[in-house]
């Protein structure tokens, strides 16, 4: 292969075909694109800006509905030697599994228990262990409070947290909005960008779009002060996407 055939990266070969409409022949142009090797790149079909280049980045976000909460919970042993607290931790594990079955959805993820020695060995102060472990799962919006206020009444239960979870068919249709609105917020800034360098055209070259997805909303733990914890009162998932915009200005 030359250096001439080599520079020459991308071929378009226009030919012809004939169509007959109403006893008249009309001529049909088809394109081919012909590439010199699968490495090649198209250059060919890159769009040139022969203006001004504006390159944009535009950021939208918003809350989502949530029709589900992921939820986290510490549970706590104490007792004067390793064997008793990882027995006490047993315990309350297996209390905690049988009174949050009828609540959760799916399967709990309870990782291996932890545990370690504190304590100074006075009589003040006496020498103990401690084991510990979580207990993660899901819950319904229906079942929130009730996760709530079980995990107050349980012994050596903690709650951890709770993550709000978007529901699949509102991120779905948040996203389609979060997308038109950056394109129309890229376009006007375009359109202001344009109109102070006295340019009337505006033409949008590339769109680059980096999706945030959905960012759970997770808060501290939940004070049991109050009579009932509402769902509706719990902050919502955020959904971002974020869009790379380039504009030829002319």
């Amino acid at each position: 292969m030359t250096a001439l055939m080599t520079a020459a990266l991308t071929r378009r070969i226009v030919c012809s075909r004939q169509r007959r409409r109403s006893g008249s022949a009309v001529l049909i142009p088809v394109v081919v694109g012909v590439g010199l090797g699968a490495a090649t790149p198209a250059l060919a079909s890159a769009q040139v800006c022969k203006g001004t280049l504006l390159e944009l980045q535009v950021q939208e976000s918003a809350s989502t509905a949530s029709d589900r909460f992921r939820f986290s919970l510490g549970l706590l042993a104490e007792a004067s030697s390793k064997a008793a607290a990882m027995a006490l931790l047993n315990q309350r594990l297996d209390r905690a599994r049988q009174d949050l079955k009828p609540l959760v959805l799916g399967a709990l993820n309870i990782p291996a228990p932890r545990s370690y020695s504190f304590g100074g060995g006075s009589a003040s102060s006496p020498k103990l262990e401690r084991a510990s472990t979580n207990v993660r799962g899901e819950v319904s919006r229906g079942n929130y409070d009730a996760l709530i206020q079980l995990a107050g009444r349980l012994p050596g239960v903690r709650l951890q947290g709770m993550t709000s979870l978007a529901s699949s068919r509102g991120g779905v249709a948040l996203e389609d909005q979060l997308l038109k609105q950056a394109l129309k917020e890229g376009r006007r800034r375009a359109n202001v960008t344009a109109s102070a360098l006295g340019l009337g055209r505006v033409d949008l070259l590339r769109i680059n779009q980096r999706a945030g997805g959905v960012r759970p909303v997770a808060y501290a733990e939940a004070r049991m002060s109050k009579p009932a914890f509402r769902p509706d009162e719990a902050p919502k998932p955020m959904r971002s996407l974020t869009l790379g915009l380039d504009y030829c200005l002319r």
